[in-house]
């Protein structure tokens, strides 16, 4: 149960009861989210049970469900769209009403949760052979990186400056690097993320408390970078964004800031020179599709990536290694561990 960043507390519930057309499903890995640990926008609604980066297996079915049985290995989307709204239509499925206002119950740290209706129609997805529970949980988080990427249209031979190496920045490195990009380079603050990065497909990595611009065009040939991707929410990082797009470039926003934060863009500038600006958020049906490919493929090699397994009464401790973001990149719960 979280309370906030430093108080989060194993607490007794009763396993959800699943009505008809629901699934119960147990809980064998969960990731904790670099957004589960933004205090000022989960402080809001605590205390509440976190978590929707899930894998698991169905233990209870109920009545007139088709197309999973009791045993079922299963990835669980927390958030689903409608498909039908016009926002969906137009294949904007992550603004979509219904999909900001659905979810699991209770959240994904837990050992059991309850899957509605809705999200047993359009958000269970069974885990291939090749996927374990332990990888299932990058399904989600994978997913938003593919949209993004995809919104972005990374291509061949174009350059990629990742600002931020959190696991988020380091998924964004491994998928420009599958995706043909012709340098991808990253920046952070802390030098074990850098290592990361660079083991993860970064063909450079500058430190971001230097001059990043300078440091950039430094190695990609004098340029800046064709796509610049913000995988931190502090907030130089956004006007250091703006410095290092090169033209007709474009600069995708991954992560937020702080609440209530403007952002100052030179708009005659970009205006001249074509730069794009754009921000994405989660990933739609098709989307998880391709991550559990991409996944069960080892396009993108995820299970590396994981520093930290810990129980379910170590979960504070797990919020405490995300929030502190220094030696750790993908932290899991796996409750019964």
């Amino acid at each position: 149960m979280y309370y906030n960043n430093r108080d989060v507390r194993l607490e007794e519930m009763p396993v959800p009861q699943i009505g008809t057309g629901e699934l119960l499903v147990r809980v064998l890995a969960s990731g904790i989210c670099g957004s589960d640990v933004m205090e000022w926008y989960r402080i809001k609604k605590a205390p509440l049970v976190l978590g929707h980066e899930i894998a698991g297996e169905i233990v209870a079915v109920g009545e007139d469900v088709k197309g999973y049985k009791i045993g079922d290995r299963v990835f669980v989307s927390h958030h689903v769209p409608c498909n039908t709204c016009r926002y969906c239509l137009r294949g904007y499925h992550t603004v979509c009403e219904t999909l900001h206002n659905t979810n699991f119950d209770p959240g994904g740290l837990a050992e059991y949760i309850r899957v509605p209706g809705i999200n047993v129609d359009r958000g269970v997805f069974l885990l291939p052979d090749e996927v374990s529970f332990e990888d299932g949980t990058f399904i989600e988080p994978l997913a938003c990186v593919l949209r993004g990427q995809r919104l972005a249209h990374i291509q061949p031979g174009r350059s990629v400056l990742v600002i931020g190496s959190g696991i988020s920045g380091l998924l964004h490195v491994a998928l420009a690097r599958a995706m043909g990009a012709s340098r991808v380079i990253a920046t952070d603050i802390n030098e074990y993320r850098l290592k990361a990065a660079q083991q993860f497909g970064a063909d450079a990595t500058i430190d971001a408390k230097k001059d990043v611009p300078a440091c950039l065009q430094q190695v990609n040939e004098g340029r800046f970078a064709d796509i610049v991707i913000v995988c931190t929410g502090a907030f130089p990082a956004f006007t250091q964004a703006l410095q290092c797009v090169d033209r007709g470039g474009t600069i995708l926003f991954f992560a937020p800031t702080e609440s209530g934060a403007d952002l100052p863009v030179p708009i005659n500038d970009f205006w001249r020179k074509g730069i794009t600006l754009m921000h994405s958020y989660g990933g739609s049906p098709s989307d998880i599709e391709m991550a559990i490919e991409l996944i069960r493929t080892r396009r993108i090699s995820v299970y590396e990536m994981i520093t930290h397994r810990l129980s379910l009464e170590e979960t504070g401790l797990g919020f405490q290694l995300v929030a502190d973001a220094k030696e750790s990149i993908k932290v899991i719960i796996e409750p019964y561990r």
